[in-house]
């Protein structure tokens, strides 16, 4: 049997990584500015981390939600404690997708509506429900786009305002920082704008963390820049730091009931450990803290760097806009210099999501590089 050849691949093969850098089977370093699309955040192979999943597996590694499991309820609360949310209550799943579509599917239950606005250049998935809010026809099937979903432009709140006087609108969704869009984000008169008319006009605010969430920002959430109250924020990606683990975190206003939602590996005990242990070390090694200094550095150094126009995004969360497109960039980067780095749909844009525990020795070596390339 081959595999299903859906993705184009670098001729790069990764048999082992120690935080910021990873090894091919030659034993040939590469320098990790792009943590596998921002899942990795507290560095590969941490040792408190692979630990904890060790001690996890060697005593149970999965039962179903049928069953009590303390591990989801200690989650909750570290949870609620590091990122500032302790009054939401938590619903756990497996993949940034699939938090999309709990938090779309409880919108719909809340409301008893069906539409969702989302944002051009949006990007939250590739399931039923979570595609149809993704701005990008050629990943949606047919089959997909009976759910009914607006596509709206960034900062724009009288469109907005428009839609929801319709009455149709079950949930409004967007990214805290666009990813794959190309770093793009709402201002702040925007996000207060949209929690104010969802309230009005009877939709929730759902906030799509899953990228920019979990410290990324330099915020926990990258919305809590902004002082607004979201109804649903989705998680993933850096909720793990590579083992699959999602989540919803849901305001107290919104009532549970038997049934609503369901997984049946959601929130396992191996994948709470992961979710555990990552906390435990974004706290201990003050992670949030040296995002906030690292992104000043590698600001600083960036705006020396020739033919770039802008530099977006916040935090570890950072797209370098060049004057002309990245891809041969981005290979000679992995070929020559053995840094990996990420792209988006903005062709020009050079994606950087490492591991929040970078320090400034690594974006030196990236700044050396690109200069040369450059």
């Amino acid at each position: 049997m081959n595999l299903f050849d859906v993705y184009p691949l670098y001729d790069v093969t990764p048999v082992k990584a120690k935080d910021m850098y990873v090894y091919d089977q030659n034993e040939v370093e590469y320098l990790d500015l792009y943590g596998g699309h921002g899942v990795i955040s507290i560095g590969h192979s941490h040792p408190h981390y692979t630990n904890a999943i060790t001690e996890q597996v060697n005593a149970i590694g999965f039962y179903s939600n049928a069953i009590q499991n303390p591990l989801q309820q200690k989650l909750a609360t570290l949870l609620g404690k590091v990122s500032g949310r302790e009054t939401d209550q938590l619903f756990l799943c497996n993949s940034g997708a699939e938090a999309v579509e709990n938090a779309l599917k409880l919108a719909s239950f809340v409301t008893g509506k069906s539409r969702v606005i989302a944002f051009k250049n949006a990007f939250h998935g590739r399931t039923s429900a979570a595609v149809s809010v993704t701005d990008n026809p050629i990943i949606q099937a047919p089959i997909n786009q009976c759910n009914p979903t607006t596509f709206l432009p960034l900062n724009q709140l009288d469109l907005l305002e428009n839609e929801l006087r319709k009455g149709t609108v079950s949930a409004v969704i967007i990214e805290g920082i666009q990813g794959v869009g190309g770093l793009d984000e709402g201002t702040s008169a925007f996000f207060k704008g949209v929690e104010r008319l969802c309230k009005e006009h009877e939709a929730l605010f759902i906030v799509d963390e899953i990228q920019s969430g979990y410290g990324r920002s330099g915020h926990f959430f990258s919305f809590q820049a902004h002082d607004i109250e979201p109804d649903i924020i989705t998680v993933a990606k850096g909720m793990g730091n590579g083992f699959p683990i999602a989540g919803i975190l849901i305001g107290s206003h919104i009532e549970a009931k038997h049934g609503m939602l369901g997984t049946t590996f959601g929130g396992n005990h191996l994948a709470c450990a992961a979710a555990i242990a990552v906390l435990e070390v974004i706290q201990q090694e003050a992670l949030l803290e040296n995002t906030q200094a690292m992104s000043t550095y590698f600001i600083q150094q960036a705006q020396q760097l020739k033919g770039v126009k802008q530099i977006k995004g916040r935090g570890l969360m950072l797209g370098l806009e060049f004057d002309v497109e990245v891809a041969t960039l981005r290979k000679k980067l992995i070929y020559d210099k053995h840094i990996f780095t990420g792209g988006a749909t903005n062709k020009n844009l050079l994606r950087i999501l490492p591991p929040l525990t970078i320090k400034k020795n690594h974006i030196d070596q990236c700044i050396i590089a690109l200069k040369d390339l450059v």
